[in-house]
């Protein structure tokens, strides 16, 4: 029983996974599910005491129990108590302080990472402002590669995201040449196939595998298929770069999704037998976002915030070269408009880095939310302050096979240009190469190489 008093009023908690929902900023998701603060005292009385909370107590209170449920298992099996030692004297305020000290530079929260659960993270990030989640998280660098180095400090990268309402090839290819004249794609090429089957996910690998050994470019692509069916086609020797599953926090919201943890291993272990990588091997890539173990009733009354830090300790067991929180993607229902939308963008990003994740942002809202471009605007610049490593790069910024609005490829040039940020350096190098970038970073447009890339694309198939 967790306890607080303000004005003579007492307030209770009952648990800590109570005491954690009730100290959640306002997102309508938590309100959906019940478990929200009634009333901004209540908020308030709930974050004084989740501030006095031992960090020490996330390692004995389970908020699902240990024989329940995988992901407990996997958290608390693999904690690592000699990187927690450092901080394991704090309360959940005095590590928010800590966090914030000028001499806790980058070193410090590198050596970290793995004595962190996501509880403990997830309930720093609950008394967080937004210059606190942005401050901490622009001195956390998480750098991984495959074919480009992804998360250096003083860069930013994206995925280039080319969907097609029914696969067209051509329309891909068109999509995909153009995404490339803005300079985006250094952290992966990515097609949500609209028809998830073997045939054509091996069909739209090959045509990504033709565009990047044609013009000798340092990317790696992606078929953002169900695992299962990434693992078929690699039996048939398709040529898979990254391994791409959506995945939650809980084991019922992984179930809900044809998952669990031996699944991930497989599909992990079959893309590292590829050995595709030329200057690493992080090929899995990952995706979540905050509502999804609410949608599939699978979040065991915790908040949703919560569930989706749990996600994290996921992706960390499998050594990511990408981690995407699609935070508005699935609705109002969860994030109700831009405040909201912008508050856990920042939160995801946050967390995500702090735990040791390569976190990137699809800066997005569905067009019922309460929310608009300019929302994305402000939370993709806090973003770029932030260091965040990758966002979207979609055709006109409106994906029309999802049906969602996110970020275009000029969005990527305005942060560069905005923040001196400059690609992944070996994506810089090709692009110089191909003269779409003079050295300034700046985009060239008329010449040659741009136009018979452009033909080849469209031809392509």
């Amino acid at each position: 029983m967790y306890k607080q008093t303000i004005r003579n009023i007492t307030y209770h908690f009952p648990d800590l996974k109570t005491l954690m929902a009730k100290a959640t900023p306002r997102r309508s998701g938590d309100e959906l599910a019940g478990i929200a603060a009634k009333s901004a005292q209540e908020r308030v009385a709930a974050q004084m005491a989740l501030a006095d909370i031992p960090l020490r107590t996330f390692l004995t209170e389970d908020l699902i129990p240990y024989e329940k449920d995988e992901v407990t298992r996997l958290i608390i099996d693999s904690h690592n108590a000699q990187a927690f030692a450092s901080i394991s004297h704090l309360t959940v305020g005095d590590f928010r302080d800590y966090l914030l000290l000028e001499t806790t530079d980058k070193q410090i929260l590198t050596h970290l990472q793995k004595g962190l659960t996501p509880e403990m993270v997830a309930a720093v990030s609950k008394i967080m402002r937004i210059q606190d989640l942005i401050t901490v998280a622009s001195k956390c660098e998480v750098i991984t590669k495959f074919r480009t180095t992804i998360g250096l400090q003083g860069h930013f990268s994206t995925r280039l995201q080319p969907n097609h309402p029914t696969d067209d090839f051509r329309g891909i290819a068109a999509s995909m040449i153009d995404g490339l004249f803005y300079g985006n794609g250094d952290a992966v090429i990515g097609i949500n196939p609209a028809t998830d089957n073997v045939p054509t996910v091996i069909q739209l690998l090959e045509m990504l595998d033709s565009v990047r050994q044609k013009f000798e470019i340092p990317m790696q692509s992606c078929v953002l298929s169900h695992i299962t069916t990434t693992i078929k086609a690699i039996e048939r020797n398709a040529p898979v770069d990254l391994v791409f599953q959506s995945i939650g926090g809980t084991e019922a919201t992984n179930t809900s999704f044809g998952i669990n943890l031996n699944i991930l291993k497989e599909g992990y272990e079959a893309g590292l037998s590829l050995n595709r990588g030329t200057i690493g091997n992080n090929l899995m890539y990952f995706e979540t976002g905050q509502g999804s173990s609410l949608s599939a009733n699978a979040h065991h009354g915790i908040d949703q915030q919560t569930c989706e830090t749990r996600a994290y300790a996921v992706a960390r067991h499998f050594n990511p070269l990408l981690v995407n929180t699609v935070v508005g993607f699935i609705g109002p229902e969860y994030l109700y408009d831009g405040k909201q939308i912008i508050r856990a963008g920042l939160e995801d990003h946050f967390c995500g880095k702090l735990m040791g994740l390569p976190m990137g942002v699809d800066v997005c809202y569905t067009n019922h939310a309460e929310a608009d471009q300019d929302d994305m605007d402000t939370l993709l610049t806090l973003l770029g302050t932030a260091g965040c490593n990758f966002i979207m790069g979609v055709p006109g910024a409106d994906d029309v096979m999802l049906h969602y609005q996110s970020t275009s490829f000029h969005d990527a040039l305005y942060i560069r240009h905005l923040l001196g940020k400059r690609p992944a350096p070996e994506f810089e190098e090709w692009l110089l190469k191909m003269n779409i970038f003079d050295e300034k970073m700046r985009l060239k447009s008329g010449n040659v190489k741009l136009i018979e890339a452009m033909d080849f694309g469209i031809n392509l198939i």
